[in-house]
């Protein structure tokens, strides 16, 4: 469900999940945290985000999920979520539909 909600609102956009939830560390209260990159690297507008936000909270998905564009993160942060992540939505499948 995050997949397509990220492919719906934000087609051609990279999500990179980073924090305790993909390292086995989360409890109950924890969120997914995504940092999105759109192509170039160029800054995704505030309307789609609050968009997307939005359509988070109205799913069953049964955690919060926090997502972030990667060009308003501090730089300290690019380089630590660089060295662990997960691909969740990849450049090369950013677009396609899942079947």
């Amino acid at each position: 469900m995050i997949e397509a909600l990220l492919r719906r609102h934000l087609p051609g956009v990279e999500a990179w999940a980073y924090g305790s939830r993909i390292h086995g560390r989360s409890h109950g209260g924890s969120d997914l945290d995504l940092a999105l990159r759109a192509p170039g690297l160029k800054r995704i507008a505030t309307d789609r985000l609050k968009a997307l936000s939005q359509a988070f909270r109205e799913s069953n998905i049964p955690f919060l999920v926090e997502a972030r564009d990667w060009t308003c993160l501090p730089e300290n942060f690019h380089r630590e979520i660089e060295k662990d992540h997960v691909v969740l939505v990849s450049k090369q499948h950013a677009e396609k539909p899942r079947p």
